[in-house]
């Protein structure tokens, strides 16, 4: 038997990875149909719209899309965090969470406690 190229050979992987690649998508279209016949299902059973899937799809903070995926967790920015401590003299604030600031270190250091800077909650 001749030894093949390797060009010869890079083409039949090349031709065999296409095909493969044409399997798994016929396979992810055929898992597909009957969820999305589901979806429809039960979009006609509660009267949904696609335009209030649309909507829903859209609202910010609802869903996050990640690739193709839609991820309803509760990662990511939480939003600001209201100051837990202020410096009496400079109206400096710290949330309480990282580093501490040097006011609060300097303060520490000095034999004052944490708690003397916290900002009273209504």
């Amino acid at each position: 038997m001749p030894r093949q190229s390797y060009a010869a050979l890079q083409a039949k992987i090349e031709k065999e990875i296409e095909k493969l690649k044409k399997q798994a998508q016929a396979l992810q279209n055929k898992k597909r149909q009957p969820v999305i016949r589901s979806i429809i299902n039960s979009m006609k059973e509660y009267d949904i719209t696609p335009e209030e899937i649309a909507a829903a799809f859209g609202k910010k903070g609802n869903t996050k899309l990640r690739g193709s995926k839609i991820s309803t967790g509760k990662r990511g920015s939480r939003g600001p965090v209201p100051a837990k401590y202020r410096h009496p003299d400079t109206g400096e604030t710290w949330t309480g969470r990282g580093k501490a600031p040097r006011w609060v270190t300097q303060a520490e250091a000095s034999g004052r406690k944490r708690d003397e800077f916290l900002i009273p909650t209504a």
